[in-house]
């Protein structure tokens, strides 16, 4: 084979290693979401997420009960896709405006921590805004 042919080659296992990778990545990140949403079933759930152009991505989660305190905090950071979610014990029973008005606080001199907790916590309370009326938003789902 010429030279060439290899190169795409390898190009061709390169590739299916990094969907590999990202398929693998996508269902912890469905795993973890779907493992928070069955444990606290009242409440309010946010993700955010903050990408580095060159630097660390982060995914934040976020769980918090009907009367605003924070239940669970995850993060995820990292640059592969071998990233896994830590959980933040010291912020649970943190009031959601605590955490609002300091996002920071978790975050120290990593600004993609801030950002990923910010839209979170936005999140939050955009779905606390939205009303509960009739439409898709009443509906059950077959698994529930």
């Amino acid at each position: 084979m010429a030279i060439w042919q290899w190169g795409l080659l390898a190009l061709g296992a390169v590739w299916a290693l990094q969907s590999l990778g990202v398929w693998l990545q996508m269902r912890h990140y469905t795993d973890v979401f779907k493992g928070i949403t069955n444990k606290y079933k009242d409440g309010y759930v946010g993700a955010g997420n903050s990408r580095g152009r060159f630097g660390k991505g982060t995914i934040a989660l976020i769980v918090v009960a009907p009367d605003l305190s924070v239940q669970r905090l995850l993060t995820m950071t990292g640059r592969s896709v071998f990233a896994k979610f830590s959980r933040h014990e010291q912020f649970e029973g943190m009031t959601l405006d605590q955490l609002r008005s300091n996002p920071a606080v978790l975050g120290e001199g990593e600004a993609g921590v801030t950002k990923a907790v910010e839209r979170a916590v936005e999140q939050i309370d955009r779905s606390r805004l939205e009303p509960k009326g009739p439409g898709l938003s009443g509906l059950k789902t077959v698994g529930e």
